[in-house]
């Protein structure tokens, strides 16, 4: 196995990595976002206002984009499996 095919197979796993975490990370940091603008708006200064909301829009997100997340791991990781007889030779 040459350097070339690790760090290939290390630049897939962290953009597959980017791309499961990516939607959920940034649906929570817009919906943090849009509360903190809220809370300084109406001058609410509740600490534990912003985490039902980014609960709630990351699961929507969650089941919306859930069977998109699953393929992607579930083909990444049949992919890197499928691989692994020519790895070892």
């Amino acid at each position: 196995m040459t350097p070339e095919e690790v760090m290939n197979i290390a630049y897939q796993g962290m953009r597959v990595t980017l791309l499961l975490g990516g939607p959920l990370l940034l649906t929570a940091l817009a919906t943090g976002l849009l509360v903190s603008l809220f809370q300084a708006a109406t001058q609410i200064n509740e600490m534990t206002l912003s985490f039902i909301p980014k609960i709630l829009a990351v699961f929507a997100v969650l089941v919306l984009s859930g069977s998109w997340l699953l393929k992607l791991i579930t083909t990444f990781t049949i992919e890197l499996f499928g691989n692994i007889p020519a790895m070892i030779s």
